[in-house]
């Protein structure tokens, strides 16, 4: 996985604070591929708990994760009780890796 310890740990913290301790976040996309370089850094995050106003909550995350990492572009998708999956969601939470 190409995202450091460091950014891991802060990416972790960064939506724990956000969405709580029970929340899950995973990476998937190409930056589970160490050969590749570059890209964004997609993420889902999920959660145990109902959320309200999922699409403007991921773009504020989003932007504040992007400060995290220094201006690297992150895509996030909410996952909650209530989001129907689609066929992103299940590939992501099939491939994807946690924090």
């Amino acid at each position: 996985m190409r995202i450091s310890n460091e950014h891991r740990d802060a990416l972790r913290q960064h939506f724990h604070a956000a969405l709580g301790d029970g929340c899950e976040v995973l990476v998937f996309g190409s930056r589970l591929d160490d050969a590749a370089r570059g890209g964004d850094v997609d993420l889902l995050v999920r959660s145990s708990e109902p959320l309200q106003r999922k699409e403007w909550l991921a773009s504020m995350l989003a932007v504040q994760a992007e400060r995290l990492l220094g201006g690297r572009q992150v895509d996030v998708l909410l996952v909650d009780p209530q989001t129907p999956l689609q066929a992103v969601h299940k590939a992501a939470l099939e491939t994807g890796v946690v924090l």
